[in-house]
């Protein structure tokens, strides 16, 4: 009778012995690759090992009928388990593990065997159980399960699911945080040393998944729109207990939720906070950045762009603040599209591509060429097929080669700016179809979506390319005052654009002209934008070889196809000033003159914008012309 006493004691320490062991073996495993520096293969290779084991052991010990004295070890080995499971992502094993063990409990601590209502609603079935084991030795081993589940419901975005349980989960938190554990050790203080070890104390899981949560709910409140209910509670999760990222991320949202609000420069304080707390909050640097562009700090906006590339450019930016060494990382616990959003960052050649563009719109034309010249440089080293798959992606080559030309030619190096132009012409010219028809977008259809190029659309985006490579060729002969190259280069653009016709619905196709153009930014846009620049500079060119009559008819022409050219516009009054016709050209001065800006221009390629150097008209001088006429004459 003793020895039939003494044989489930034996089983009992045989099975804590084989559980402490791949705990034991498991820590040495991580300890060893942190050392190392072994590579997350051989790590998830060794977990899908121990999660076997671990489920192994554990049906050893399901394979007798449920007994108190074998309930803690189980829900220990079910823990244990469930942890290697979760952090492999395997969600449903893990769930349908933690279910069938804590329905053996409910068998133990209860009579009823549960309804069905119950074990169909996983909040009903959670509180069932919490209530069935009561303020019993068991109550530590399924708080510590329900932490399971709420790391799975956090790591598969069910945030809905914790939000109805949180009164449960405050108290998990509260409880499990008020026992006594040893630095170091997974069992609690005054334990015998045959006490089942956990692979991850659940103290320090149970701190992660309430910032965690804090942060998924604020990120999903952001992007509700509730963002004085997020800022609440991503204020209070700023001061718990967590590793610096988390805090950082925290402040982060934090600012969001301010700039949402109306409040930009409380905004910038967050996000500076979240920099000072962890330098890989590269974000926060990001947000500062969409802020002073929002403000129009344009001097601020830029160097918050330098500096974001800068840090981009690091070899450290390439790994993932939230990776962690522990068995269930914060990138295992934050996965919703709505925080995903609010961490994403441009690529560092998109950054690049913008920090040379704002330089060079807004007059640092020097800087901005070397941007350009550092972006065309790091494209040719990349692989090609990887160049457009950062977020915003960037603009194709050839459109990277045109704005970095006209940058060029505005920081006066036309040679250089014709030498990439000649890279456009020669890799586009050859593919260039004899004639191009465009069809009439569908009126559901976003006209302004229709991208310069961009799939079915290559044929037409070539086009257009060579075309600008030209305009810009003429330009820059222009500015070298070579009079009849630059006529050429603008009629080469001229020739090539008028290949295109607009097709629309039940007529046949034809040549497009201005009251065609619906919406700013299709391809239409810009074929007209090209013609009346091209025009105009034909135009200008021949009023410096006195050809007027031929200059009058490409200002004219020019003006027909690009209404708002203000180039166009000054030298056509001046070349029927020229002529005698000066009613006509007070009239033409003074329709350019109340031209309202165009506010899209800013948004078009820089190629697209009107040349800055070549011949310049002098408005004062213009003015004081029309003065002179006196009203009688302009009656």
């Amino acid at each position: 009778m003793s020895i039939k006493m003494c044989q489930p004691l034996s089983l009992l320490d045989r099975w804590i012995q084989e559980n402490n062991e791949l705990v034991s073996k498991w820590k040495q495993q991580e300890r060893g690759g942190d050392a190392l520096g072994r590579d997350q293969s051989q790590n998830q290779t060794h977990l899908r090992w121990c999660s076997s084991e671990f489920h192994k052991l554990l049906r050893k010990i399901q394979g007798i009928p449920p007994l108190a004295d074998h309930t803690q070890l189980e829900l220990t080995v079910v823990y244990n388990a469930c942890v290697c499971f979760t952090a492999q992502s395997q969600f449903s094993e893990a769930e349908l593990l933690l279910k069938q063990s804590t329905e053996r409990v409910l068998h133990i601590h209860s009579s009823s065997t549960g309804s069905d209502a119950v074990a169909s609603d996983p909040h009903l079935f959670w509180r069932t159980v919490l209530t069935s084991v009561g303020n019993t030795v068991l109550t530590p081993c399924v708080l510590r399960l329900l932490c399971l589940q709420w790391a799975i419901w956090l790591s598969t975005c069910q945030l809905k699911s914790i939000q109805e349980f949180q009164n449960e989960l405050v108290s998990v938190f509260e409880r499990l945080s008020a026992e006594v554990w040893d630095k170091g050790r997974s069992e609690p203080r005054g334990k015998s040393s045959d006490t089942p070890l956990l692979v991850i104390d659940p103290r320090k899981l149970i701190e992660l998944l309430q910032i965690c949560t804090y942060i998924a709910q604020g990120a999903e409140g952001l992007s509700e729109g509730r963002s004085s209910e997020a800022l609440s509670g991503l204020q209070t999760a700023s001061s718990l207990p967590a590793p610096r990222i988390l805090i950082a991320y925290t402040h982060l949202l934090s600012g969001s939720c301010l700039a949402h609000m109306g409040c930009p420069q409380m905004a910038l304080q967050c996000h500076r906070k979240a920099l000072e707390t962890d330098h890989r909050c590269v974000c926060a640097l990001y947000q500062s950045m969409l802020i002073y562009r929002q403000l129009g700090n344009t001097q601020a906006e830029i160097q918050a762009l330098r500096l974001l590339h800068s840090t981009l450019m690091l070899p450290s930016a390439t790994e993932s603040p939230l990776a962690g060494t522990d068995l269930l990382s914060p990138s295992l616990l934050l996965h919703s599209q709505s925080l995903s959003s609010m961490l994403s960052v441009p690529s560092a050649l998109s950054v690049l591509h913008n920090l040379a563009l704002k330089c060079v719109l807004h007059g640092r034309v020097s800087e901005g060429v070397e941007y350009y010249l550092n972006l065309l440089a790091a494209l040719q080293s990349e692989d090609q097929l990887g160049v457009h798959a950062g977020n915003p992606p960037l603009p194709r080559l050839p459109e990277l080669y045109l704005q970095a030309g006209a940058a060029l030619l505005m920081a006066q190096r036309p040679a250089d700016c014709m030498a990439l132009c000649d890279e456009v012409i020669t890799t586009t010219l050859e593919l260039l179809p004899e004639r191009v028809v465009l069809e009439e977008p569908d009126e559901e259809c976003e006209a302004g979506s229709r991208a310069l190029c961009g799939g079915s659309e290559d044929r037409v985006g070539m086009l257009l390319w060579a075309s600008a490579a030209y305009l810009l060729q003429g330009h820059c002969h222009t500015h070298l005052k070579d009079w009849k190259q630059a006529v050429t280069q603008y009629t080469r653009c001229f020739n090539l654009l008028v290949k295109v016709r607009l097709k629309k619905r039940g007529f046949q196709p034809q040549i497009p002209s201005a009251d065609m153009v619906g919406k700013q930014g299709t391809d239409l846009c810009f074929l007209q934008r090209l013609k009346g620049l091209s025009l105009a500079g034909r135009g200008i060119s021949f009023t410096q070889t006195d050809q007027l009559k031929e200059a009058l008819r490409d200002l004219q022409l020019s003006l027909q196809a690009f209404p708002e050219c203000v180039a166009a516009g000054l030298w056509c009054g001046e070349v029927l000033w020229r002529l005698s016709r000066r009613r006509e050209a007070a009239s033409c001065w003074e329709k350019t003159w109340s031209f309202t800006p165009q506010s899209t221009e800013a948004s078009l390629s820089v190629y697209l914008h009107e040349p800055q150097s070549g011949p310049q008209l002098d408005s004062m001088e213009l003015r004081r012309r029309i003065q002179e006429l006196g009203p009688s004459l302009l009656v």
